[in-house]
């Protein structure tokens, strides 16, 4: 099994430990990457709308967040000229090309759900102790 689309380049094993792509790869999927992902594919959107939108996000994680996708080229920051400067978030054109593959995977998770909460009904039923957290 490939791991790696055929025009890659070959520099780049995402299993190899020290390999870049997996660094990116842990900002895209890690605990807040995606949803920020996601809330930026519909339009651009401000730091607070951003807050708001991603539930339980705290200011620190959602900066830290930002930079590094900003810095791994998904998301663009745009700041206006004027008093007071307007800060926006935009997905670039990698952005939204990894925002539409995140996007597919969250509408099948939606639809596999009754499946997955069936499973994990059936899983902690079997297992002494109850649920696995």
């Amino acid at each position: 099994m490939s791991t790696r689309p055929s025009d890659a380049a070959p520099d780049f094993q995402v299993l190899a430990r020290g390999c870049e792509s997996r660094t990116v790869l842990d900002h895209v999927t890690g605990r807040w990457g995606t949803l920020i992902l996601l809330v930026l594919h519909g339009d651009a959107k401000r730091f607070s709308e951003l807050r708001r939108s991603v539930d339980g996000i705290n200011e620190k994680a959602l900066a830290q967040s930002l930079r590094q996708l900003e810095r791994d080229g998904f998301v663009d920051r745009a700041a206006s000229e004027g008093y007071p400067s307007r800060v926006e978030y935009r997905l670039t054109e990698t952005g939204r090309r990894i925002t539409a593959r995140l996007t597919a995977l969250v509408d099948d998770l939606y639809a596999a759900m009754p499946q997955v909460l069936a499973a994990q009904a059936a899983y902690d039923s079997r297992r002494p102790g109850g649920p696995v957290s």
